[in-house]
């Protein structure tokens, strides 16, 4: 069973993208995006892709324009995460045939992704929102919208936004920052994974 939460490795190289993958899949962490503010994201996009794309769901993030969804589409991405939510790059997003992950954080923006096709939603930033907030959308929201709360979330933080309605968790500086040594973030994609199982059961 593919595990709700989604590495965010902003700042990733290319030549760092294969191991570091390797190391996430292998804690259990097999949804993967890079940023295209990252260096050279596309290749590393296209490098994690090829080898992993049988065991793993490789996407792009930050993604703003029509013609990033093509390149990141070419590069072997299966999904896409902006940090905004557009219409147009959900419906182009979706006529590819890859997975739509538009920020939203308004119930307005919300109910437009949905329409446009989002299949799930970027709750973001959620540091901002805090899990009284998704409640309050999880209320009037189709009870089957999936939400992924992004910005500020670590482990700890899971059980309390999954008692609030979070599907499952975007995961950025607490999993990965640039100089994280391979043995820091296995350590720390497994206490996430850990943190998830653990919250399996929040009431």
């Amino acid at each position: 069973m593919t595990l709700p939460l989604i590495a965010i490795l902003r700042g990733i190289l290319p030549e760092e993208a294969r191991d570091v993958a390797e190391v996430l899949i292998g804690a259990g962490i097999t949804r993967i995006e890079v940023p295209l503010n990252s260096p050279d994201a596309l290749r590393s996009i296209n490098t994690m892709s090829k080898a992993f794309s049988a065991v793993a769901e490789i996407g792009a993030g930050t993604v703003l324009t029509l013609d990033e969804v093509q390149s990141v589409a070419d590069a072997g991405a299966s999904f896409v995460v902006s940090p905004n939510c557009e219409p147009a790059i959900i419906e182009r997003t979706r006529a590819l045939g890859l997975g739509s992950f538009p920020g939203v954080f308004t119930a307005s923006e919300c109910f437009s992704a949905l329409r446009s096709g989002a299949n799930a939603l970027k709750i973001f930033p959620a540091n901002v929102m805090r899990p009284e907030g998704l409640s309050a959308l999880r209320a009037v929201l189709p009870a089957g919208a999936e939400m992924y709360p992004v910005g500020g979330i670590g482990p700890d933080d899971f059980a309390a936004w999954r008692r609030a309605g979070a599907t499952g968790f975007g995961l950025g500086s607490s999993l990965f920052k640039p100089g994280f040594s391979l043995d820091r973030i296995a350590d720390e994609a497994a206490r996430s994974v850990a943190a998830w199982q653990s919250s399996a059961d929040p009431t």
